[in-house]
């Protein structure tokens, strides 16, 4: 029985096949020729289809009258070969025929023909002579492997198929062969058009033969080395040196009078939050600064971000100023409109009109290439040729600067009624940083300060710069008290010796002219060292550079674009190393274009907390565009290792210090980054499958890709506000375990508190006496809790200090630095927990103690979600929110470790939401996210990992001031500032120790 149900299934496909291939091949006929496929009669007369004298070789006219002969089974379709019974066709012959309709018909058929005959439907190649088992591949473009009596047919075909296609369409140029795209000609093009939609740096070719490159905030940069060497990175910062690529930094400009750009900056900043722009040691040139800008007036809501800053050195009789912010790309576009708000700069500077060039020197084009246009022309099967070399179009120039920015697109804009001006020098200064005590001997070993010229390129008027530098006798002064100063780096061990911040300007010779045969480590230099004078070194270790050896040609214009027009090329260097006697010799004398104004930026290293103090210290490198590569060779050849974005990330975080634009939520910048990031960790959720993702909803984590500060901060002033009414109306203290009961009775009774919008954004806490107070009431220690630290004295934690201080910063977060006591690694988005009574007690009986468990908790959600895998048009349905609510009417009261996913002012679940629902995370809108597990939550992790400085694991995130506070005054003295960590994919807690280091 089986095989007779497969025979009759075969025979089914078999007969669909059939007619489906009839189907095909009758696609082209007209409607009235088409044959009936079931017993149906046919009317006569007009343009419909007649069945005609000819049986069944062909349709026909048929009276309407005229019946078929009855059958009792009458077979569908079109059928293959001759049938027993006739096939279902009509056997009688028509009474009468139409002559119009049997001539349309008639003509019809003609017409089919005649097309079937004349254009090419489907494979009518010569091989269809052939049997299927004596065809080939290789017979499409070789004749000869046809039999005889088929090769001129098919040599003819293929003849008329290329007149054909050379009349329809453009013959296609060939692809370039690889050494015609590996010419410098050809290469520099395919560069520049790749450099229409991101920025490369100069060094990107460099970092994309050793680097995984990503694509962020307008740039290509490098992320991370395709080689293993994390931990050699970490010794490179901690006992060498570590070179990073920071020219994606966005450097603004201001001109004018010195008070009025004080008076217009003092809007952005607030002195609560420590140094402004108008700090002594940086306003005289000598210090590099640093300040969190906020928009106009809006202290301390609505922060822009970090930026840092420097102020040329004042001119001698002169008031007007000269000052440089350097922002990460994201902070630009929110601080370049406010800069020109409150500096009343709204008139923009059209720029100059930039010579004719060629399309390759023009970003945006759609031109073709000359090369293109010629190997387009050549015939198939001829060889490709080299284009002439007196070509008409001028050679391609190689993009200096942003590459995406239209010319006519404006970068500087002034004001009339103060007389500020701001330019945008983006990408108009390249910017490395050296990270690691090292730091200065890797800079004293590439970098000599800049030769003298000669009496006769002193007498001849020159275009450089430099001869006509030397001609003053000041500057050239100058030049020497700069250059005995770097002298005296050479003398110090560790570059952390130094006052944070120090500048020093100076000029230069090309290091590429002193580049070593092979790598060689910079070290200090023991005899070096003792050359300098003890007293020079120890002025420069306490006062840092005098005020007028900070200046630097750098900050001119004109300086900047004739060093960088100016540049010797590669090809010109290495014909002069040829005509040296002694290969690898110095070439003497220094050309006169080999002179380069630099600026050495001191950057601190660790400046809170109490240990590894100016770890992480180091130098900042400021040069003019398109001499990035002619320094990061010599540099690299010193022995240094590269960094990229993801080393970055673990310089602040060994240092402890907030990185942007990951640890600022209050930040547009940081608000922007944690939507791609939740966005591109859902994206890599979800392509995991349902059997293999970790199930957050039993684990108890609400957000395990994104933090929910704002409903945080709200729901910890409620329950505070709570707490207080219950404290008054009862006349007394609460404990720990009462204080999470009435967290509870608050959640169940205040469930609007998970939909409510927020009336007032979250902020972070960065005032400086605020957070010295809360630092103190924090009992800081050292990493593991080791012992305590000193802090300065303040007044003691009570319930007055409380409140007063909860007024003032009640909706805010503060940054904090959490140590695990024992073991295990804190991850992203760890949670940050309050422990109980028993936990604190579990800890005294036993130090080293792994820490309390959370309990599973119900996937509340996996009914829904195997119902609409069942039937997803019926889940698709309004009709499952009724039996939703039902449900939820059903459920228990929540309860902390089991919540209501549906509140009673919670909207209604739509099909949408209902299809939106992903297997082991909670739909929006979250629950109650303090009281959701089993011990009530303080904030989360932003970065965490296993501290190769500390030996312990250690996470750096935010909490809430006010939940905070509350877990501080409720805690004993003797564990104060002990807190719990629990990563999104574990159950397990971990003792942790809180410091916050101001």
């Amino acid at each position: 029985m089986r095989a007779f149900v497969l025979d009759f299934s075969h025979c089914q496909k078999m007969s669909a096949a059939k007619v489906k291939m009839r189907g095909k091949k009758m696609r082209n006929q007209p409607a009235n020729v088409q044959y009936p496929s079931s017993a149906s009669s046919t009317q006569n007369g007009g343009d419909t289809s007649v069945t005609g004298g000819g049986g069944s070789d062909g349709p026909s006219d048929v009276h309407p009258n005229t019946s078929r002969s009855k059958k009792p089974y009458q077979r569908g379709g079109w059928v293959r070969g001759h049938q027993k019974d006739g096939g279902g066709y009509i056997k009688e012959m028509p009474k009468y025929i139409t002559a119009g309709a049997y001539a349309r018909a008639r003509a019809a058929e003609v017409n089919a023909m005649v097309k079937a005959i004349t254009e090419k439907t489907g494979s009518c190649h010569v091989f269809g002579a052939l049997p299927k088992h004596m065809r080939r591949r290789a017979m499409s473009h070789n004749s000869k492997r046809l039999p005889r009596r088929l090769r001129d047919v098919a040599n003819r075909m293929r003849e008329k198929s290329l007149q054909a296609g050379s009349k329809k369409k453009k013959e296609q140029a060939k692809s370039k062969s690889r050494k015609a795209r590996r010419r410098h000609g050809n290469l520099l093009l395919e560069f520049n058009r790749r450099q229409r939609k991101n920025v490369w740096l100069e060094t990107h070719i460099w970092h994309a033969k050793r680097f995984h490159m990503v694509k962020k905030w307008g740039y290509c940069l490098g992320d991370r080395p395709t080689y293993k060497c994390y931990r050699a990175c970490y010794r490179a910062m901690s006992s060498h040196c570590l070179l990073q690529d920071l020219s994606y930094y966005c450097c603004i400009e201001l001109q004018g009078e010195e008070d009025k750009l004080l008076a217009s900056l003092s809007q952005l900043t607030s002195k609560e939050a420590g140094p402004t722009f108008a700090a002594a040691l940086c306003l005289s040139g000598q210090r590099q600064g640093s300040v969190v800008v906020y928009r106009a007036g809006q202290y301390p809501l609505q922060p822009l971000g970090p930026v840092t800053f420097l102020w040329r050195p004042r001119a001698q009789g002169s008031t007007h100023r000269q000052l440089w912010i350097w922002a990460h790309p994201t902070i630009k576009q929110d601080l370049l409109p406010e800069l020109q708000t409150v500096c009343q700069c709204c008139e923009a500077v059209v720029p100059p009109a930039a010579p004719v060039v060629t399309p390759a020197e023009v970003l945006p084009t759609l031109e073709p290439e000359p090369e293109k246009t010629t190997e387009a022309k050549q015939v198939t099967g001829t060889k490709r040729k080299r284009a002439s070399k007196d070509a008409s179009g001028l050679p391609a120039k190689k993009i200096l600067g942003d590459g995406t920015r239209s010319p006519t697109t404006p970068v500087t804009w002034k004001s009339s009624s103060n007389g500020i001006v701001i330019n945008d020098l983006t990408m108009e200064i390249v910017r490395y940083r050296l990270i690691g005590p090292h730091s200065h001997s890797v800079l004293a070993e590439t970098l000599e300060a800049a030769t003298d010229c000669d009496e006769m390129d002193k007498s001849q008027p020159s275009p450089l710069w430099w001869p006509e530098h030397c001609k003053d006798e000041s500057k050239m002064n100058l030049h020497q008290k700069q250059a005995d100063v770097f002298h005296n780096l050479k003398g110090i061990y560790s570059t952390a010796e130094l006052p944070s911040g120090t500048v020093l300007g100076l000029t230069v010779d090309d290091p590429r002219l002193t580049l070593p045969t092979k790598k060689v480590k910079a070290l200090p230099c023991v005899q070096q060292a003792q050359e300098v004078d003890k007293e020079k070194r120890r002025e420069l270790m306490l006062r840092g550079v005098p005020e007028p050896c900070c200046q630097s040609f750098l900050w001119e214009q004109s300086v900047r674009d004739n060093v960088t027009d100016n540049k010797i090329s590669e090809q010109e260097l290495n014909r002069r190393r040829s005509e040296v006697l002694v290969p690898g010799s110095q070439l003497s004398p220094t050309p006169l274009q080999g002179r380069v104004p630099i600026l050495l930026v001191h950057q601190p290293g660790k400046q809170v907390g109490h240990e590894m103090s100016n770890w992480g210290a180091g130098w900042d490198l400021l040069l003019p565009k398109g001499w990035g590569m002619a320094f990061w060779i010599p540099l690299v050849y010193r022995g240094v290792r590269i960094g990229g974005l993801n080393m970055s990330l673990k310089h602040s975080q060994n240092k402890g210090a907030p990185h942007f634009p990951h640890d600022f939520p209050d930040c547009p910048g940081g608000v922007r980054f944690q939507e791609e990031q939740e966005a591109e960790l859902l994206d890599k959720f979800k392509r995991r499958p349902p059997a293999k993702r970790t199930n957050y909803i039993k684990h108890g984590c609400l957000a395990p890709f994104c933090c929910p500060w704002q409903q945080l901060a709200e729901e910890w002033k409620l329950i505070l506000r709570e707490g207080e009414e219950e404290r008054k109306g009862d006349s007394r203290t609460q404990s720990t375990t009462e204080a999470d009961t009435v967290m509870e009775e608050e959640m169940t009774s205040h469930g609007d508190i998970t939909v409510t919008k927020p009336p007032s954004r979250i902020t972070v806490l960065r005032n400086r006496k605020s957070l010295r107070l809360l630092s103190g009431w924090c009992r800081p220690t050292t990493s593991k809790g080791q012992r305590p630290c000193r802090v300065g004295e303040g007044p003691p934690l009570d319930r007055s200090a409380m409140t007063s201080f909860l007024m003032a910063h009640g909706m805010s977060l503060v940054w904090v630095r959490l140590s695990v006591l024992s073991k295990g690694k804190p991850e992203l988005h760890a949670m940050v927990c309050v422990p109980t009574a028993e936990d604190l007690k579990l800890l005294n009986k036993k130090p080293v103690s792994s820490g309390p468990q959370e309990p599973p908790h119900r996937n509340q959600f996996k009914s829904r979600i195997r119902h609409r895998k069942r039937d997803p048009k019926k889940a698709a349905t309004p009709s499952l929110n009724t039996d939703n609510k039902t449900e939820s009417q059903k459920v228990d009261p929540p309860s902390v470790s089991e919540p209501n996913p549906t509140t009673p002012e919670e909207p209604k679940s739509s099909p949408q939401t209902s299809l939106q629902l992903v297997f082991g995370l909670w739909p929006d809108p979250l629950p109650c996210v303090t009281a959701h597990c089993s011990r009530v939550t303080l904030g989360w992790v932003t970065q965490g990992d296993f501290s190769l400085s500390a030996g312990c694991g250690e996470a750096l995130g935010f909490v809430s001031v006010s939940g905070l506070i509350n877990t501080l005054i409720n805690q004993p003295m003797e564990h104060r500032g002990m807190l719990l960590l629990r990563n999104p994919k574990s159950l397990q807690y971990r003792f942790a120790k809180i410091n916050i280091e101001v």
